[in-house]
């Protein structure tokens, strides 16, 4: 079997058409369906079965997928870092992340990269969660990911700093004059929760953060992406938990931020399938530069941390 196959093969399970597929490809049907069938000869048994609008995956291919899209998906990004370390125009770096910190970390980093290296060019891909982020960098969606360090990772995990979790509320609550607060204080209060909330042994954070204060968190609004829960609690329709980052870099200064006594933190990585080299590296040196300036300010300006225990690590 040939790469070529492959990419075929994956493309019509894409598109579940070998119509559309062929389009994508710039090939012929007759020519795409040879090829698919030599692949299916080469494998030992069918991978797709026609029907009569589109084709769809059988047990066989659904077990060939990921391994097929895996070796066509490491074939571009060696391409890709081959081109990107020698500075070539038109070399890529395909870079996966959840949105938070896409919104929030990110758009300096990029800026600063595009300065520095004009002729490499980064292409962005956001998940909603970190399973889906480390499933996709697990595929080879990407040359490196962004986040909260992976458990049991298997490929290289670099540290690049640290995250600040804060309280938001609007800037006419009561707490909005305080730089901190205890959690228990907030037994009463009603929260904007988000889908992206980071989870903890399977339960999300603020429940089981909340369950050891003594109480369980009123939920009045339930929201996909953070910068969303965010723009809620600055409206005040409840407070919310939010990285501090996506607060002041992407959602404005229109709300106030809190932070937890004692704070609370989590951990950011660069982490891949294969060794860091070239631009994946320069990028990941990049980024932890502009981290570790952008570490331990204060929540606004004038207004220091409250003392006490020691951060609480927030793992996904």
């Amino acid at each position: 079997m040939s790469l070529r196959q492959m990419e075929y093969f994956v493309t019509v399970a894409e598109e579940s058409s070998f119509t559309r597929a062929a389009e994508r490809l710039h090939v012929t049907q007759p020519a795409l369906s040879h090829q698919i069938k030599a692949l299916e000869r080469a494998v030992g048994g069918p991978l797709l079965e026609r029907l009569p609008r589109g084709v769809r995956l059988t047990a066989m291919g659904r077990a060939f997928l990921p391994h097929a899209e895996r070796s066509v998906r490491s074939a571009a990004q060696a391409r890709r870092a081959a081109r990107a370390a020698a500075g070539a125009q038109g070399g890529e770096l395909h870079i996966a992340t959840v949105h938070a910190i896409a919104v929030g970390v990110l758009p300096d980093v990029f800026a600063r990269w595009r300065a520095a290296h004009p002729g490499v060019g980064l292409v962005l891909h956001e998940y909603a969660t970190t399973e889906a982020l480390e499933d996709r960098i697990e595929r080879g969606t990407a040359d490196l990911a962004v986040g909260p360090p992976p458990t049991g990772w298997s490929g290289p995990v670099v540290p690049v700093g640290t995250e600040d979790v804060v309280i938001v509320v609007p800037f006419d609550d009561p707490l909005a004059g305080r730089a901190s607060v205890r959690l228990q204080e907030l037994a009463d209060r009603f929260w904007v929760r988000c889908a992206m909330e980071p989870l903890v042994d399977g339960v999300p954070f603020l429940d089981r953060a909340c369950a050891r204060a003594g109480f369980s968190p009123r939920t009045a609004v339930r929201t996909e992406h953070t910068s969303t829960a965010v723009r809620m609690a600055a409206a005040g329709a409840g407070i919310a938990t939010a990285p501090a980052h996506v607060v002041r870099g992407a959602v404005g200064e229109d709300c106030a931020l809190l932070t937890v006594d004692p704070p609370w933190r989590r951990e950011l990585a660069v982490f891949s399938r294969v060794a860091l080299t070239g631009a994946a590296a320069a990028f990941t040196d990049l980024l932890a530069d502009v981290r570790r300036g952008a570490e331990a300010p204060p929540v606004s300006p004038g207004r220091p941390r409250a003392e006490g225990d020691g951060p609480v690590q927030v793992m996904p």
